[in-house]
């Protein structure tokens, strides 16, 4: 039977032949989705148009209108009946008879009915007051009656709503907020409320209501779909429950992806994760815009005040990195940024927008998702620093991920992504899905990165460590596999892809161990010693081991499970410690630097040599220009002190970002008193060129003899350009190696990567009357871990207490 056969049924039959006919349609397997819900809203309206023809002989000034779900034509099978018999006023009894004669044969059915009999006025009135009752009557569709009257009221309902837009979306948005609070967020959820929790239908009805007031408009890209799909799970879960609910319990999942004609439960869930991830996206841009649009509006007539008439104050621009800036409370791309030349450009715009604690613009993401070249294999250093340092930036990371997932690029840059996006876990432990407890997990990390020696390694084992998930068998024996590839393809030399594999394989094994085993057996300690292999990777297992455990949900973590796993490691560490490396022995200076040490020993002041590092081109564009890796800055420099904090004084005041750097003393050849201090730097310019080598040895040379105040210089741009309040980033640490060295006193520094940081450590150690008698430095991502081999002014190493004293004073500093 066709539809318009149904609706003859419908028309000729009364109640019955409505409820007949609703029933063959809810039953034909042929017709679903959209085309299902639009007929049964055709054959809805027809059944209703009749029973007001009944009623309304002779009545003028009354029309039967559709609202909410109903008024935009999407009836689900057990959708509530949304109506308002809307008059003029002029005859309340028979308007009042005419509702009985509507309503009771609808009640009849027992289908659920949400109606009002109001004027024109009282419509208006009522919405003023009700928020919700405005956002039903935006959607207002009439039925049947006095076409003028709902036309009116329409177009009246509409010019009230956009000229109170100002003051009725800054509530919308609170009731959005509040929804939220309460149902949480769909994409998330094992039992998720497809209307009223955030991501659902109740969240794709706001995005219309904010369009509708002409302020702001939502992504369109993808929401029609999503919208649909959330819909068509509604539809099926009324069909197999046979109730009006939105609830998707778990016992009944299988049947509702059966009635669509899913592989299983999973396969349901992930769709409307999906859906619902696109619907809380658009959202969250949409909300950003409504917040900048009205913010204009009120500063708007202020400055046009200060301006005296009509001149258009310019928009700041303010730089964050190469090609990105930041632009009325958002990141963008620079006018001179051409992200189809710069490949590494959505992990930098990524990584500056996170550091800096703002949102990625939509238009920027989109602009690099539609013309960025893909990254070559292994990608530059450049690339795989900006992935750390977007891993490492907390709480931040969460958005600025979800921004370029949005638009495809994480599944581009990680293509292994694809599997484990939007999976749901089925375990009351865990309170995400895979991918988003992957950079939970990252999120944490970054709060435990001052206590391993590579944050970077860290992190991305955190991004790393389930991605097995999804394929046959253990995934952590599957995510050896994968983190081995990705770690290659991303860079990392063999120890550190074998480490990732390593921390991926045996992220468990501390938990697992200290919960399930007799730590008191020496062959369970020693069993996972030897899965571990050294004290680095236990360190960095430790840290990843909390932060998973973190990351999973409240009831994966607790004292008592830390202090478990605590004993294992200090136990584990035990049996490592015979194989504690020792400090490295120096490597003979090559001949440059031995000439660059006599240059300087006879001149009797700083010599500098500057050299550009490259990578060679990859298989894959072997005629490419080389990849650039920095510029190696070669500085032998007579012994004396203030060398430390004077050369990184310099660097910093020039805006030169130290990626590495080692210090040594070099003596001098038979026969000449006195040594060189050699430091070996690799450093990249923060925005544009490098300076000269000569302007750099001209501000070192007036550095070290005192003319040029480099503290004051750093603290006065630091006054003119504040930098953002961004990443709050974990307090710094500082301490003692014990053990590390028999030579020299080594103490670690873990902070946060700033402008003048060394500079600052070294005037402290150079304060405390210590030596530096070498030092290893290295930016991982925004964390630096600094190890600074210090003796006593004769040379040996600090003793205990003042080694402690040394480190508790350089944190405080550091701290203050």
């Amino acid at each position: 039977m066709t539809s318009t056969e149904m609706r003859t049924e419908a028309e000729d039959s009364g109640p019955s032949g409505y409820a007949a006919a609703r029933l063959r349609l809810l039953q034909e397997g042929a017709q679903s989705g959209p085309p299902r819900r639009a007929a049964l809203a055709d054959l809805t309206d027809e059944w209703l148009t009749g029973l007001f023809g009944a009623g309304a002989d002779g009545l003028r000034g009354v029309s039967l209108v559709a609202v909410g779900g109903y008024g935009r034509g999407e009836l689900s099978p057990r959708s509530d009946l949304d109506l308002l018999l809307l008059h003029d006023g002029a005859d309340s009894g028979t308007v009042a008879a005419l509702a009985d004669r509507i309503w009771y044969p609808i009640w009849d059915l027992g289908l659920a009915l949400d109606h009002s009999v109001r004027t024109p006025g009282e419509a208006r009135k009522t919405a003023g007051g009700d928020l919700k009752v405005q956002l039903g009557l935006l959607d207002a569709r009439h039925i049947a009656g006095d076409l003028g009257l709902t036309a009116g009221l329409r177009t009246a309902v509409l010019a009230d709503w956009r000229n109170q837009a100002p003051k009725r979306l800054p509530e919308l948005q609170e009731l959005c907020a509040e929804r939220a609070e309460r149902q949480g967020e769909l994409q998330y959820l094992l039992e998720p409320d497809l209307k009223e929790a955030r991501g659902g239908l109740r969240d794709a009805t706001a995005l219309r209501a904010v369009a509708a007031s002409w302020l702001a408009d939502a992504p369109r890209e993808g929401l029609a779909d999503a919208r649909r799909r959330l819909l068509d799970v509604r539809d099926a879960l009324h069909l197999t429950t046979g109730r009006a609910t939105d609830r998707l319990a778990l016992q009944e999942q299988d049947q509702v992806a059966a009635e669509l004609g899913l592989l299983d439960a999973d396969t349901l869930l992930r769709q409307v994760y999906e859906a619902a991830r696109v619907v809380s996206y658009a959202s969250d841009v949409t909300w950003r815009e409504v917040g900048r649009v009205l913010k204009s509006r009120a500063v708007r007539p202020r400055l046009r005040a200060m301006l005296g008439g009509g001149a258009k104050p310019a928009v700041e621009r303010s730089p964050l990195a190469e090609g990105v800036v930041e632009m009325d409370g958002e990141v963008v791309l620079a006018r001179a940024a051409r992200p189809e030349r710069d490949p590494v450009l959505p992990l930098r715009a990524a990584a500056a927008a996170a550091q800096a604690g703002l949102p990625l613009s939509l238009h920027a993401v989109r602009r690099m998702a539609a013309v960025a070249r893909p990254l070559p294999t292994p990608w530059p250093a450049e690339a795989r620093e900006q992935l750390v340092t977007l891993l490492g930036s907390g709480r931040p990371t969460i958005e600025v991920w979800e921004a370029l997932e949005a638009e495809g690029l994480i599944t581009r840059l990680l293509p292994d992504w694809e599997r484990v996006r939007c999976r749901p876990q089925r375990n009351a432990v865990h309170i995400w899905t895979v991918d988003r407890h992957l950079i939970e997990t990252a999120v944490r990390a970054s709060e435990l990165a001052r206590r391993v020696g590579r944050p970077d390694l860290l992190l991305v084992s955190a991004l790393l460590h389930d991605i097995g998930k999804g394929w046959p068998g253990d995934h952590s024996v599957a995510g050896e596999i994968i983190a081995r590839d990705v770690a290659a393809r991303i860079g990392f030399d063999r120890a550190d892809v074998a480490v990732l594999a390593t921390l991926v394989r045996h992220h468990l094994l501390l938990i697992d161990t200290a919960t399930r085993r007799d730590l008191e057996d020496p062959a369970t300690v020693r069993s996972v010693a030897e899965a571990v292999g050294s004290q680095s990777t236990l360190e960095l297992l430790h840290a990843l081991t909390e932060a998973d455990a973190l990351a999973t949900g409240p009831a994966a973590w607790s004292s008592w499970r830390g202090s478990l796993v605590a004993d294992l490691v200090k136990r584990v560490a035990a049996v490592l410690a015979g194989d504690a490396p020792e400090e490295p022995e120096a490597t003979a200076p090559t001949a440059e630097q031995e000439r660059l040490a006599i240059e300087a020993f006879r001149t009797g002041g700083p010599v500098l040599a500057l050299r550009a590092q490259t990578e060679p081109p990859t298989e894959e564009e072997p005629t490419g220009d080389p990849e650039p890796l920095g510029v190696e800055l070669l500085i032998a420099v007579p012994d004396q002190p203030g060398v430390l904090p004077a050369v990184a004084g310099v660097l910093a005041m020039h805006r030169l970002t130290v990626r590495t750097a080692e210090l040594r003393a070099l003596d001098l050849p038979d026969g000449v008193e006195g040594s060189v201090l050699l430091l070996n730097w690799r450093v990249a310019a923060e925005y544009g060129s490098l300076p000269q080598a000569a302007r750099l040895r001209a501000d070192l040379v007036r550095s070290l003899d005192g003319s040029l105040d480099i503290a004051a210089r750093l603290a006065e741009r630091d006054a003119a350009y504040p930098r953002r309040r961004g990443t709050i980033a974990p307090p710094p640490r500082v301490t003692v190696a014990s053990a590390a060295s028999r030579h020299a006193t080594v103490i670690e520094v873990r902070a946060h990567d700033a402008p003048g940081l060394l500079h600052r450590i070294g005037r402290a150690l150079e304060d405390a009357s210590v030596w530096v008698r070498s030092m290893h430095v290295s930016t991982l991502g925004a964390n630096a871990v600094d190890a600074f081999y210090v003796t006593g002014p004769k040379g040996a190493p600090l003793p205990a207490e003042e080694a402690v004293s040394v480190a508790r004073g350089l944190e405080e500093m550091l701290r203050g």
